[in-house]
This record gives structure tokens, C-alpha cells and sequence, in this order.
């Protein structure tokens, strides 16, 4: 068995949130200075602009690309030959405190969705686990902004309303939200399973790398014919129209239940925070077990 210390857990999960808060990934700049050149309205031309400044501002200022420093969700996936002696959970917490608290990060938690009671820290994230082989420890973070994640929705459809019944969702869902989610987005979406699995997968894949290309050639197909739909809406970027509605759509499937089609469309705003670490686990000492 191995092992992974406590501490090295937290002070990678801070370091995480505290670096993602203020950076965007090269990928996402790449896309945005793509998307400018293509861009054929001044005035979203412009924006593109505007975003690519405040990300340089940001990263060179030490500062959060947008007050809204969002709730942390976590995908862990855990390596079967790891050894855990305390709470995971509660360690990813910690480390979620620590970047909010020290980093001085708006605090967007309350404690029960009635009471509006801030929990002070940012605590508790979500956390979604999965047993991986071998002996590493894998962290995806994404601090979740709450204007486009407002914006995102799931629908049980029929079966019969098929793929045509799914690209009409989620265009809808784009057009509907317009300027809230603060596009350009990254759209996520997730087809099959039930109703909470749909919500998983597309949330899942909000994280997934612009430039990948999914193995299942079904939801390949549907990733570029919503992408060119998609931004062709007229949305725009901070939805005052333009050619610049989304810069990636990326689909996640599952199996599910011959009466129906659940499908879920997690929207990403243009702050696309996100980080991730692999942590390798080091094998326990004779002495530790005794």
C-alpha cells in the first residue's frame, strides 16, 4: 500500500484554487486570440479584447480575474493501491479554506440554501470521487461561477425527440441565458445514464482539454455540429452578438434506460477556471503498520 500525506493534499488543493482564481489556462487565451482574429463584429471584437486585457491584468497584479471566485468542485479520482489515514474529504476542505481565507477570495458558501448563512471560507466544495488503478491520486478543480452555472440546465427528453431533440436543448439553453453565463462559454454536456449521471457528465466535461476529441464518434459528430450552431446564434461574447458564442463544446455520454434521454448542459463562463495535480503515493514504512 502508499500513502499520500495529509498536508501535501491541502497545500496542493490552495495553491491550486489560489493560482486558478487568477489565470486562465494557455489553451483558453489561444482560443480567445483565435476567436478575435475571426471575429467579424467590432464591437465583440472588442470584448475578446477587453477579456484578453483583464486576464493579463490579473495575472500580473496578483488578483482574481473575477469577483465572483465561484464554488470549488472537485472530480478525485483515487488510485486503488493508496492508503488513506484520515478524512480525504476533509483535507480537500482544509485546503479549499486556506486559499479562501488566506488569499482573501470572495466567500460564496451558505451553509443551507434557506438561511443564507455564509460559512466564511468557501467550505464545504463539492467532491465527486472515482477509483482509478495503480497508485495515484488525481485532483480536478473548478471554482464554479454562480452566474453560468444559473444558466445551466437538465431535461428528461423522450426518446423519440433524439439527437434533433438534443441540439434544440441545447441551443435553447445558450439562447435562453444570452449575456448571463458571460460568454464566450465552454459548453458541457451530458447525454444518458439518469438524472443526476446526466448532470455529472456534463459537468465532468467542462474540465475535459479544448483541443481533445472523444473516442465515441456519435458524440464527436455532435461537439462540431453544436459548436458551428451554437455560434451562429448571434449571442456573442457578454451576449452582445457576434460570431464568438462558445469557444468549445465538449459532449459526455452514458447508457441509460430505454424510455429515456436524460440530458444536462453545464455552461462555462469565459473566466474558465480551472487546475489539476497528480500526487503519486510513496510506499508506507514497516515501521507505520506495526
Amino acid at each position: 500500500m502508499k500513502k499520500i500525506e495529509r498536508k501535501t493534499i491541502i497545500e496542493n488543493v490552495k495553491s491550486m484554487l489560489m493560482d486558478s482564481v487568477k489565470t486562465l489556462h494557455q489553451e483558453v487565451i489561444d482560443a480567445f486570440v483565435t476567436s478575435r482574429e475571426k471575429e467579424r463584429n467590432p464591437l465583440a471584437k472588442n470584448i475578446l479584447d477587453k477579456i484578453l486585457e483583464n486576464h493579463e491584468i490579473a495575472n500580473s497584479k496578483d488578483i482574481p480575474l473575477c469577483q465572483d471566485t465561484g464554488l470549488v468542485v472537485c472530480f478525485v479520482e483515487i488510485g486503488r493501491e493508496l492508503y488513506f489515514d484520515y478524512d480525504l474529504d476533509e483535507a480537500i476542505n482544509v485546503g479549499v479554506s486556506q486559499a479562501y481565507t488566506q488569499g482573501y477570495l470572495r466567500k460564496s458558501v451558505v451553509k443551507h440554501p434557506l438561511n443564507r448563512i455564509n460559512t466564511l471560507d468557501n467550505t464545504p466544495a463539492v467532491i465527486h470521487h472515482e477509483f482509478i488503478p495503480g497508485d495515484k491520486l488525481i485532483i480536478h478543480i473548478a471554482p464554479k461561477g454562480g452566474g453560468s452555472e444559473n444558466m445551466s440546465t437538465l431535461k428528461m427528453l423522450s426518446p423519440s425527440e433524439g439527437r434533433e431533440g438534443i441540439i434544440k436543448f441545447v441551443l435553447d439553453t445558450v439562447t435562453s441565458g444570452g449575456g448571463r453565463p458571460c460568454p464566450p462559454l465552454i459548453v458541457g454536456v451530458g447525454i444518458g445514464g439518469n438524472f443526476e449521471k446526466c448532470a455529472w457528465l456534463a459537468k465532468k466535461a467542462i474540465l475535459r482539454p479544448l483541443n481533445d476529441l472523444t473516442e465515441n464518434p456519435i458524440d464527436r459528430d455532435l461537439e462540431i455540429e453544436l459548436m458551428e450552431r451554437i455560434n451562429k446564434l448571434d449571442v456573442g461574447p457578454m451576449g452582445l452578438g457576434g460570431d464568438t458564442t462558445c469557444i468549445a463544446v465538449k459532449v459526455n455520454s452514458f447508457p441509460c434506460h430505454i424510455a429515456s434521454l436524460p440530458v444536462a448542459v453545464n455552461l462555462q463562463c469565459h473566466s474558465a477556471r480551472k487546475n489539476e495535480v497528480i500526487l503519486v503515493g510513496k510506499e508506507i514504512d514497516n515501521a507505520d503498520n506495526r
